[in-house]
């Protein structure tokens, strides 16, 4: 059996959790790095990417990535985006990431944007 560190038995340990409980929604995935920070919106079923952002992106690229004002942009564009193509519900996922900070931010703002999860 091959070896895996911590952060990928937490990785796995959360995307099971997520799969359990996403009775056929999309999945709002959030990857974070040290300077910024991208979410997609996959469709499962159907192994496709439905919508995504990043800070990364030129409206947002004046900007740091790397902040919670940036990570609240791209809550919002990414829920706009879903909207668009008709995705209204979705399991949020983390990640090995904690809810705080800049995933809690994005998360909060995807909810305003109309997500629900």
């Amino acid at each position: 059996m091959a070896f895996k560190s911590a952060t990928e038995r937490r990785t796995l340990r959360v995307r099971r959790a997520v799969k359990v409980a996403a009775n056929g929604r999309a999945r709002l995935s959030v990857h974070r790095s040290s300077k910024h920070i991208y979410a997609q919106v996959i469709d499962d079923l159907k192994g496709q990417t439905i919508a995504s952002a990043s800070s990364m992106e030129k409206t947002l690229r004046e900007k740091s990535g790397a902040n919670i004002a940036a990570a609240k942009e791209v809550g919002k564009l990414v829920a706009e985006r879903a909207k668009a193509k008709g995705v209204k519900d979705v399991v949020f996922d983390r990640g090995r990431y904690i809810f705080h900070g800049r995933v809690k931010a994005l998360a909060e703002a995807a909810r305003e944007g109309g997500l629900n999860f």
